[in-house]
């Protein structure tokens, strides 16, 4: 193997370190000061006429709590290697967020994370990353379904013949995985995939669910209390089964962090524009949930990135 003096790879893990936060903040800067649908005009009037110090603090404080919740998952997975502190699962959570800001459905997140860690505990890292988000994805689909045949129910997107139509294939494909699951590719297979999630002690797993649900209501009603804020004013099912139903379908779709905010937000008019909801409310509610819980955590995170010591990943 080819040795990389030590000198050379400081200099190469301090360019990545640039490379990542400058990145991070150009692409930030970008979406919000190039975004043509943001009418800051009307915001500030908006802001004005609404502004309550209380109100913007309860709204911040929402954002804290969705992220606190993360990095307790993540705490409570972790320990299934060694024990690390909050502060720890801050660091890495917050960082491995910035690592993965340009990569698809924040993909560099998992070796963001497993550079904390030893070498040789890297692969179960990554598993246990895929856990931590996983929980939140099967969250996401439970109660963005029931979502969606609500808002159905009321608006008649698509036929009852339609619906039980895909409810038929998702059963399909549910049955059809569990008898395909002894079949192994490359030395993988769902069965050993089970087994090895059955491996972590029950109780991490159930405390890993609570703090996700927390987390998804927490992050549900933060939308919730944006829309209030804007002065839609629509029965509290109606919305937030719309809020699930975006929620879902945007997190279904194969998107960078960066651009996050800009799918949910296309997802987010054409749902709320059945409602009624002016276009430009549901951009800006949008822009600011994903400034909130995506641009403040990677601006953090930046700190925790330049602070990395490259010797945690010998």
């Amino acid at each position: 193997m080819i040795s990389i003096p030590h000198k050379t790879k400081q200099f190469l893990v301090l360019l990545i370190k640039i490379l990542i936060i400058g990145g991070a903040f150009y692409f930030i800067y970008n979406q919000l000061a190039n975004n043509d649908q943001l009418d800051w005009q009307k915001f500030i009037i908006l802001f004005k006429k609404n502004q309550s110090v209380s109100g913007i603090l309860f709204i911040l404080s929402l954002s804290v709590l969705n992220r606190y919740f993360e990095i307790l998952k993540w705490q409570n997975l972790a320990q299934y290697i060694r024990k690390i502190s909050v502060s720890e699962s801050t660091q890495q959570v917050l960082a491995a967020l910035t690592a993965g800001l340009f990569t698809p459905n924040g993909v560099g997140e998992y070796a963001g994370k497993a550079l904390f860690f030893k070498k040789s505990e890297a692969k179960k890292i990554v598993f246990l990353n895929l856990i931590c988000n996983g929980i939140q994805m099967v969250l996401t689909v439970i109660f963005g379904l029931f979502g969606l045949l609500y808002f159905n129910s009321l608006f008649n997107v698509i036929t009852p013949r339609t619906v039980v139509l895909l409810f038929g294939i998702l059963l399909a494909v549910i049955a059809l995985l569990f008898s395909i699951k002894k079949i192994t590719i490359k030395g993988y297979s769902i069965e050993k995939l089970i087994h090895k999630i059955n491996e972590i002690p029950k109780s991490i797993h159930q405390k890993n669910t609570l703090l996700g649900t927390c987390r998804y209501l927490v992050f549900s009603h933060q939308y919730y209390f944006l829309f209030l804020a804007f002065d839609v004013h629509l029965p509290y099912l109606t919305l937030i089964a719309t809020i699930a139903s975006v929620y879902f379908l945007a997190s279904s779709l194969p998107t960078f962090q960066f651009l996050d905010f800009a799918v949910k937000g296309s997802v987010a008019i054409y749902f709320f524009g059945i409602l009624g909801v002016n276009e430009w409310i549901v951009v800006f509610i949008s822009t600011l949930m994903w400034f909130l819980n995506v641009v403040i955590p990677v601006i953090i995170g930046s700190y925790y990135v330049l602070n990395f010591k490259s010797e945690k990943i010998a």
